[in-house]
């Protein structure tokens, strides 16, 4: 890729930053998939644990848990982590 194709695709002033903004990119591209990955490992083990649940006569889903599960997302990630664990809590056990 040409150098200004390269900086006009990644928004870059010169060469050099495009191929950090590039290089960065990447990474941010393979986190992402570890991310998904993850996200549909956590959703695996959520429906075993919903289907124990279910099949001992207990409800799909424990509310004390999941405030457990939100105040530990919002500690690390302040206000913004309550919003992606309340959207991890509904893809691993859906709306409710």
């Amino acid at each position: 890729m040409t150098a200004s194709r390269t900086t006009e695709k990644t928004g870059a002033r010169n060469p050099e930053a495009a191929e950090v903004i590039s290089d960065a990119r990447e990474r941010i591209d393979a986190l992402d998939d570890r991310i998904i990955g993850l996200v549909q490992e956590r959703m695996a083990v959520s429906a075993v644990i919903q289907e124990a649940r279910i099949g001992s006569g207990g409800r799909r889903v424990n509310l004390s848990r999941e405030m457990q599960v939100l105040g530990h997302y919002r500690e690390a990630l302040g206000k913004p982590g309550t919003a992606l664990a309340m959207t991890l809590l509904e893809l691993c056990r859906g709306r409710i």
